[in-house]
């Protein structure tokens, strides 16, 4: 009775899906398959409807852009024609229903061990040991699809391939960073060349997959967005939701961002998880100007923040400020602040627990250092903006003790390109209009700042602008 043995594996499959997806996924197949059902509806065994390759890509090319890139449709066909099926002899070029639903309940709803034989499939038909290199392409056009298909869905939340970086080294970048969490049975981690020449059997593959949790969102993205389908209903892991933020204040500014979609991917999911759904754009040199009592009279007081810079090498890097940032001569901040690398590499490098000297502003004092600084100490910060703008240092060697980060920019003493600062999450109180009692107020040196920046008070109302474009999306 291989067919009841079938139709279990599939009615089990069928249940993880509430009854609106199981008519969604119907619907989708439905379409792919060419049928409205009217054929083989007096005998279903006469005409049992099946998807092609050719229809998928059908699928993808009826829209003017299609919505993935054809690598990807061509990886997602292989992944469902992997599913075997009880009693069918060999593999076949047609996706039956029910490897088309059980494709979507293990990738959609299963668990390492069920995405891992799909996925392996995926990288390579033919399955058997992956080669790094192999690995590194379906990662590669993984994020690639991504990135295309949230920019095709307009789902990129007021970002958009117009204003932040050209995507295609943070592409290269985010990809070896995710690979570079593979590790071999014995623990280690190839790197390197010898990375994309090592063989990696199922097992280590699973691992990999279980650990890094972006390859299944990827996909899920990938599926729900690329294929258009499940994507209206509410996501229950809710991993997609905040996977890009909310994006205020570039829009109509005339400028892209520092960061690139798959940066601004990868740094938010290392934000505390209740201040990933919006970022806010508070400085940038190139609106504001070089200056900095301009930098602070915008970033004082406003939040938790993001900085990223460029140096005239073309570095990317910056990092989270876990507090709202205080002009005074002590180190602020707690255990949540981190440093990171765009590029040439992309990275995080969070505390070490070996001081507290997390963030520092300081501005006009003539006793300590005037500037911004991230880890490390005075004279040998990880990261160091000088009040003297445009001068800046990342010592760290071999490591910054703060953050274990190593040394940030091309040289260690560098010229400053570019700034942003981005404000995450919802604005403190405390900088809105209500009562007006802000840092400002209480600390003379902030105000004295603003004032040497030609503003006064009223200087808050450089918020303005940004607050316009509060339905970006």
């Amino acid at each position: 009775k291989m067919g009841n043995a079938e139709s279990n594996a599939y009615q089990n499959h069928l249940s993880r899906f509430l009854p609106e997806e199981q008519s969604d996924i119907d619907g989708l197949f439905n379409t792919l398959s060419g049928s409205s059902g009217s054929a083989g509806a007096k005998n279903p065994k006469a005409a049992k409807k099946t998807v092609t390759l050719a229809a998928l890509q059908a699928r993808q090319s009826a829209h003017t852009r299609e919505p993935l890139p054809e690598p990807m449709t061509v990886r997602l066909y292989n992944g469902m024609k992997s599913i075997d099926l009880p009693g069918k002899s060999g593999p076949s070029e047609q996706i039956a229903k029910e490897q088309f639903v059980i494709f979507m309940s293990n990738l959609l709803k299963g668990n390492a061990d069920e995405k891992i034989s799909i996925i392996m499939r995926m990288i390579a038909k033919a399955g058997g040991p992956l080669k790094g290199k192999q690995i590194q392409e379906f990662t590669e056009d993984l994020i690639r699809s991504v990135v295309h298909v949230l920019s095709y869905r307009k789902e990129l939340k007021g970002w958009s391939l117009e204003n932040t970086r050209d995507s295609s080294s943070g592409v290269k970048a985010l990809a070896s960073e995710l690979l570079s969490e593979l590790k071999l049975p014995d623990g280690t981690k190839p790197v390197g060349s010898q990375l994309l020449e090592t063989n990696f059997d199922q097992s280590v593959i699973e691992d990999w997959v279980y650990r890094v949790p972006q390859i299944s969102v990827f996909l899920s993205v990938v599926i729900r967005q690329g294929l258009h389908v499940l994507h209206s209903l509410p996501d229950q892991t809710n991993d997609i939701l905040n996977l890009v933020p909310h994006c205020k204040g570039i829009k109509g500014r005339g400028v892209a961002s520092l960061f690139d979609i798959p940066a601004i991917i990868y740094i938010n999911s290392h934000l505390p998880a209740e201040l990933q759904h919006k970022w806010q754009l508070l400085f940038s040199s190139r609106l504001h100007g070089e200056s900095f009592s301009q930098l602070c009279a915008h970033i004082v007081n406003k939040g938790p923040c993001i900085v990223i810079l460029r140096d005239v090498d073309g570095f990317l890097f910056g990092g989270f400020a876990s507090h709202s940032w205080e002009v005074k001569p002590q180190f602020q901040g707690d255990n949540r602040c981190f440093l990171f690398s765009v590029f040439p590499t992309l990275a995080v490098y969070t505390y070490t627990g070996y001081n507290d000297h997390y963030m520092y502003l300081n501005h006009g004092q003539q006793t300590m250092p005037n500037g911004l600084g991230m880890g490390g100490q005075h004279g040998y910060f990880g990261l160091w903006i000088d009040s003297d703008y445009g001068k800046g240092h990342s010592k760290a060697k071999p490591r910054c003790t703060t953050y274990n980060s190593p040394q940030l920019s091309a040289k260690e003493d560098f010229t400053l390109d570019a700034m942003e600062v981005w404000a995450v999450g919802d604005t403190p109180e405390s900088a809105g209009r209500k009562g007006k009692k802000s840092i400002l107020d209480v600390d003379p040196q902030a105000q004295a700042l603003l004032e040497m920046a030609g503003k006064s008070r009223q200087s808050e109302g450089l918020r303005e602008p940004i607050e316009e474009d509060e339905d970006d999306d």
